[in-house]
């Protein structure tokens, strides 16, 4: 953890044959941390890595899956990669920056993972020089390129309501002869969203899109509305199109998947539960009445608008009055921790703040400018922490003034041709446009796909351009927006339960 020298950060003598702070290489009898591409191990039904905040576990339901030849394992495209390269079971089904900077030293830069395309800053910088791939290696980013002007999941253009100018371009890849508005596309960076969890992600859990105002998108596949909870900008509504534009732009796959690799790749991802299992300061998170680790996701059902009725992070309500008999069983430190968690908890569900100028909240929803509420008002689906609300957010992450004077992403400058902005104004100044590149909308400039907070522990940094290098930089950056009034206490109350989600 990071953030105040309390007692609640000591390692545990009684867990220390457990987890070890900050060790990430393989200990005898446990598997390699890292999948390589076309390896053809078998995936088993439970899959435990140790992380600096303890152990995290990943389920497959209806497991072990001999890996050789599917097609999320296999290098398919040209570049060396599969669909596990960015998708690793020790990082929650994500890929932290530590893991990149490992396999960076471990092959002196040669893993697939840093192919030119996305792993570097820009494929027009050498290749084998390490600040070439500083974005991944530091902050866990891949380059994403748009089309610009905006197309539509289908191709068709869309006619947007602002302008853009590249404002700076350190490094490269949004000006020449082949980057750039002027070639066609826009590049951002932004980090790699986990795969698990998927039937909560999936799962609508409203009956229109109340921050955009208008109906839900249906599926081009089956008809129903899509949750739009897949993507960081929402360029991809569901799981194949989804597949499609990662086999495209991040394998470089030559031609489409086929329609028995989409299924393959579907399944196994519908099976996946991943969260943490066990913490190194408080024990078994499935012990003593708290109900955390993943088997929780596994059994329960999003439910009606997304089990809004449970209250979020219930899973540790027990640990807000844990017995005396029970406490006997535990170190003095195990037993403040486990307290700690439950006060996150509250705090996190409890504690109010003015939420203001935020698009996709006070500009559409009918909240008024500013609204009062706490973190659960958009971290609300039980068990998992995103909106059960479906469309997307501006949380100032990617803008100014809010983001960090970043001077190794690009700047872009945005200005509205029609209505201005409602909180920014006719001109903008962001890291990435956002939801704006796939709607086309100004208003919709630095909106973001809220995600799971589950696995946190395993997959810094953390925000879609890695804003946050830790837990403590999260609540850090929504002390700064929102000016909350958090105690110091409450601050390491919250770090330690999103330490073990």
């Amino acid at each position: 953890m990071s953030g105040g020298r309390s007692s609640l950060r000591l390692a545990l003598p009684a867990l220390a044959g457990l987890v070890l702070a900050g060790t990430v290489a393989a200990r005898s009898g446990e598997p390699p941390r890292w999948w390589a591409p076309g390896e053809g191990r078998t995936w088993p039904a439970v899959l435990d890595y140790p992380n600096a905040q303890g152990t995290l576990r990943t389920l497959l339901v209806g497991g072990p899956l001999n890996t050789r030849g599917h097609p999320f394992f296999e290098p398919i495209g040209t570049n060396g990669r599969a669909c596990v390269t960015c998708h690793q079971p020790a990082d929650a089904m994500s890929l932290s920056a530590e893991t990149a900077r490992e396999r960076w030293d471990a092959t002196g830069g040669k893993d697939p993972l840093f192919a030119a395309i996305d792993g570097s800053n820009c494929p027009t910088l050498p290749q084998g020089e390490r600040a070439s791939h500083s974005l991944l290696l530091e902050r866990g980013l891949l380059r994403i390129q748009r089309p610009w002007p905006v197309r539509s999941f289908n191709g068709d253009p869309v006619t947007p309501d602002f302008t853009i100018e590249v404002v700076r371009d350190p490094n490269g890849c949004n000006s020449g002869p082949n980057y750039g508005p002027a070639a066609g596309n826009i590049s951002v960076y932004r980090r790699v969203r986990p795969i698990a969890q998927m039937k909560y992600l999936l799962a609508v859990g409203f009956p229109f899109d109340p921050k955009q105002g208008y109906a839900l998108p249906l599926d081009p596949d089956d008809g129903q509305p899509q949750s739009g909870n897949l993507m960081a900008d929402n360029r991809a509504g569901n799981l194949r199109i989804q597949m499609e534009d990662a086999a495209a732009s991040h394998l470089q796959l030559m031609g489409r998947l086929s329609p028995q690799q989409i299924a393959k790749i579907k399944d196994f991802e519908l099976r996946l539960y991943s969260a943490q299992q066990v913490s190194q300061h408080g024990g078994a998170l499935d012990s003593m009445g708290a109900e955390g680790g993943p088997a929780k996701l596994r059994d329960s059902q999003p439910g009606a608008l997304g089990s809004i009725g449970t209250p979020v992070w219930s899973e540790y309500t027990a640990w807000d009055k844990i017995s005396a008999s029970d406490a006997a069983k535990l170190t003095p430190e195990q037993l403040a921790f486990r307290q700690s968690v439950a006060r996150g908890a509250r705090v996190f569900r409890d504690k109010t703040f003015l939420i203001t100028d935020t698009a996709g909240i006070n500009s559409r929803m009918g909240f008024g400018n500013p609204v009062r509420n706490s973190c659960v008002f958009c971290h609300n689906m039980a068990q998992m922490g995103n909106d059960v609300a479906p469309g997307q957010v501006d949380l100032g992450t990617t803008t100014q003034p809010f983001a960090d004077p970043w001077q190794d992403l690009p700047l872009f400058r945005v200005t509205c041709t029609g209505r201005p902005h409602p909180h920014y104004g006719k001109v903008i100044l962001t890291y990435d446009p956002g939801f704006a590149l796939t709607s086309g909308k100004c208003a919709d400039v630095g909106k973001i796909t809220l995600q799971s907070m589950r696995g946190l522990a395993a997959r810094a940094p953390y925000f879609s351009n890695g804003l946050a290098k830790d837990l403590r930089g999260v609540v850090d950056y929504y002390e700064r927006r929102y000016n909350i009034g958090y105690t110091e206490q409450e601050k390491q109350d919250l770090v330690n339960l999103m330490s073990v989600l």
